[in-house]
């Protein structure tokens, strides 16, 4: 099989609607060496639009980039609009699928958000970063929500890792809660946001028990993967073999990559066959794009 089309499940699109800054960033800055407001404003000094950016995915070797909103108003004041992922998503629905985001926190108001979102707007699932509402993802507050999910026949995205965020526990995004959601939820499509390390274990035998647990590589360089006492050992051999069809490819980027993040994944000693389930076929199949097959 050759190198086919690429799907990356978590991408920032490069507008001043999608960088918000809550104060736990400040933490990130500390553990990594940055400064996101001077990163930022490099970015979107550059002068974006929706077909420069599309040129960009071009370049980088990206077919189809998933975008995502956010709501965490309740706890940090702060909202990334349905609306405005919707509306790049609408100007090129061919290279876009969007994530709806809503604030659990919100009750009944997050569910009809949600169903707004999918009915109306056309996003394609949901994304949580559950720390950010510092409570576990199994919470009940989260329950309408996944019950909507199921309604509107659409994934929910979910951080299943270590953050840096010092408002809530670290352990907050274990991915030993996913499988507490998936047994109240068989159906329900649930896919671990970036290898949860230091649980990476945790989440290979969730989803190994789940068929209905998926994992995404989301901000995770793939080259760590095949890297010895990295951690990522049981990614990379389940990966090849019992859950290749679970694996999904996502650069995080503005924070990695997408083409160096590609080019580590064509890299790693995976199956042919499976490096293009990674990078395409495992995601077309999530969001029934041509009908989910292997060509």
């Amino acid at each position: 099989m050759g190198q086919g089309k690429v799907i990356d499940c978590a991408v920032t699109p490069p507008f001043k609607e999608f960088f918000i800054n809550p104060s736990y960033m400040d933490n990130y800055a500390r553990v990594y060496g940055i400064d996101p407001e001077k990163e930022l404003k490099a970015l979107l000094d550059m002068g974006w639009t929706v077909d420069s950016f599309t040129q960009m995915l071009d370049g980088e070797g990206i077919d189809i980039a998933v975008i995502r909103a956010r709501d965490i108003e309740t706890t940090y004041g702060l909202k990334i609009t349905n609306e405005a992922c919707a509306d790049i998503v609408k100007k090129r629905p061919d290279r876009f699928i969007g994530l709806a985001g809503v604030d659990p926190l919100k009750g009944e108001a997050a569910v009809e958000e949600l169903d707004h979102a999918v009915r109306d707007l056309g996003l394609r699932g949901v994304d949580f970063w559950t720390y950010e509402y510092k409570i576990p993802s199994h919470d009940r507050r989260f329950y309408p929500i996944y019950e909507k999910c199921l309604d509107l026949k659409v994934p929910v995205f979910i951080e299943s890792s270590m953050h840096f965020s010092r408002h809530a526990p670290m352990d907050i995004c274990r991915p030993i809660y996913l499988d507490y959601i998936a047994i109240d939820f068989p159906d329900l499509q649930i896919v671990g946001s970036t290898p949860g390390w230091p649980w990476v274990s945790e989440l290979m035998g969730v989803a190994w028990r789940h068929p209905n647990v998926y994992v995404s590589t989301s901000t995770v360089r793939p080259k760590y993967f095949s890297r010895p006492n990295s951690g990522y050992e049981t990614l990379l051999q389940h990966g090849n073999s019992t859950l290749q069809d679970k694996i999904m490819f996502a650069s995080g980027w503005p924070m990695l990559s997408m083409k160096q993040g590609v080019e580590e994944i064509r890299a790693l000693p995976l199956k042919d066959a499976v490096k293009e389930k990674w990078l395409y076929h495992n995601a077309a199949q999530l969001f029934r794009i041509d009908g989910g097959k292997q060509s």
